[in-house]
């Protein structure tokens, strides 16, 4: 999956299957071309203008030894990891994905987790 961060089509999320994608690079430049598609599709985009979204699978594997458990409550699924100093939860979010995302950005030192008082 991934999306294209432009204002026409930020609510869109393209999702890659069963066709081949291939990387071009041609005059410095790279470009994924997606073939195989049977009707009006996305041909082909810019590399530098995707943003990746991860698999759960990929975000849980991301995580490592780190990874600690995964607990699913009314409010959604949590995600605990090993830190520096004690085990961080994250918040409760909607979909088990997006929890391994937000413990990833905590495990990579891109998020901080957030003061309670």
């Amino acid at each position: 999956m991934f999306f294209i961060p432009r204002p026409e089509i930020t609510d869109s999320v393209f999702v890659i299957s069963d066709m081949v994608v291939e990387l071009v690079e041609s005059g410095g430049e790279s470009r994924f071309h997606f073939n195989g598609t049977v009707e009006w599709a996305l041909d082909s985009v810019e590399s530098d203008s995707v943003v990746w979204l991860p698999r759960e699978n990929q975000l849980r594997e991301l995580l490592g030894d780190f990874f600690l458990s995964l607990d699913s409550s009314a409010s959604g699924f949590v995600v605990t990891v090993s830190g520096p100093a004690k085990a961080y939860h994250t918040e409760a979010e909607l979909d088990a994905a997006d929890a391994y995302a937000r413990a990833a950005l905590y495990v990579l030192g891109v998020e901080q987790p957030s003061i309670v008082s």
